[in-house]
């Protein structure tokens, strides 16, 4: 048998036992829970927006669907789903319960509540039946899981045959000399930005250094079509600076 407290993996640039990751990442998002939706605006200068409207675009939900938004946070992709197909319904899922607090404040969450579910849960231990879902979303929560192969796993077991997964998440820039520009701004200005707004600089680095450990738009491709999952798709938005990966279970 072996002894999960001698696996390591990332935490930023750190090297950590597998076994504390998970309450290392939940301390950072308690922490910037109550700033992260301004945070996200300032960082992105609001881009972020059309990201997750381009994700809605090609994911182009539909009335009935069942959606689950892993990592959903204050439920951003899970509101743009709902106004998309009115009849449908969602479950926004994070393992921080700070996130879904704040995300229920949201306007939009007492409007929709009624279709709308929060809960508390795991990426990598999703507590939802097998063939529960028709579409699965993930927006820049994948790099924050211990075994992203684990959460992928989770993924194609809750969503019915012929549902789709679609992440959206950081990634890498196909010019050096143009990542080497991104790196230098996300680097010296973030987690600045961080201390100031949200008066901590340590989560914030924490989610720069994150975004660096991620596999590159390639390689989280080929973990995704490994988990299971069939015409397997990726699109670069903004120069690669993020990209959106569709896959299908078939």
């Amino acid at each position: 048998m072996s002894d999960d407290s001698t696996k390591t993996t990332h935490f930023g640039e750190q090297i950590v036992p597998e076994n504390e990751k998970k309450d290392m990442v939940h301390g950072v998002f308690s922490s910037v829970a109550s700033r992260y939706d301004l945070m996200n605006d300032l960082m992105s200068g609001g881009v972020h927006r059309l990201w997750k409207d381009a994700m809605m675009d090609w994911l182009a939900p539909r009335p009935g669907q069942r959606l689950l938004d892993v990592a959903g946070g204050t439920g951003d992709i899970a509101f743009r789903f709902l106004r998309r197909a009115p009849e449908a319904t969602a479950v926004v899922c994070d393992m921080t319960a700070d996130m879904l607090e704040e995300g229920k404040k949201r306007a939009d969450a007492e409007s929709m509540a009624d279709r709308l579910d929060w809960v508390v849960g795991d990426a990598m231990d999703l507590p939802f039946e097998d063939n529960s879902f028709d579409v699965l979303t993930n927006s820049f929560g994948t790099r924050n899981v211990t075994r992203i192969e684990d959460a992928l796993s989770e993924a194609f077991r809750v969503l019915k045959p012929g549902g789709r997964i679609m992440t959206l998440e950081f990634s890498q820039l196909p010019n050096p000399a143009m990542q080497w520009a991104y790196d230098r701004y996300s680097y010296n200005l973030i987690p600045t930005m961080g201390q100031v707004v949200a008066n901590d600089r340590d989560s914030y680095q924490y989610l720069v250094e994150s975004i660096r450990n991620f596999p590159d738009q390639e390689r989280f491709a080929a973990m995704i079509r490994d988990a299971g999952f069939e015409q397997v798709k990726y699109r670069n938005m903004t120069m690669g600076v993020v990209a959106l990966h569709s896959g299908w279970k078939l």
